[in-house]
């Protein structure tokens, strides 16, 4: 293959449609705009949503909720989970990334208690439930709190 032998895929590229060009162009005259209306008008378009001037669907339908904009969402991991770390390893939100225990969209970590903790781990995150902590310093280890503001 050479570079001269380059072609774009059949099909690929198609004419551009040149509107205004004479009647024999079968785009001439109205230009595919068809007769008056808005939409043969320059700049008649209408915004996303607009449904001829009958009330929106988006504001035809009950609103519900409140979403705080100032809430602070936090990735979950599980004592059960750490337990599978070597003994005596300290555990940061990095680490629980590496191993897959938190995905990496959100940075803050809770630790919870749900399952069992057999071995003495110094872990750091944002938060800490009470039976967490309970059983990471039952274990010999240590809870950490990190700063939300870090």
């Amino acid at each position: 293959m050479r570079l001269d032998d380059l072609r774009p895929a059949p099909g690929s590229n198609k004419k551009r449609k040149r509107v205004g060009r004479g009647d024999g162009s079968g785009h001439g005259k109205t230009s595919g705009r068809g007769h008056k209306g808005q939409g043969a008008r320059s700049g008649g378009n209408t915004k996303p949503g607009f449904e001829g001037g009958q009330m929106p669907l988006q504001r035809r339908l009950p609103k519900r909720g409140f979403r705080n904009p100032f809430r602070v969402d936090m990735s979950v991991v599980n004592l059960g989970q750490l337990d599978t770390l070597p003994a005596g390893s300290e555990v940061t939100p990095e680490t629980m990334i590496q191993h897959g225990f938190v995905s990496g969209k959100n940075s803050r970590v809770k630790v919870l208690g749900e399952g069992a903790m057999s071995k003495a781990l110094t872990v750091r995150a944002h938060g800490f439930s009470v039976v967490a902590k309970e059983k990471i310093e039952a274990a010999g280890g240590k809870a950490e709190l990190i700063s939300l503001h870090a």
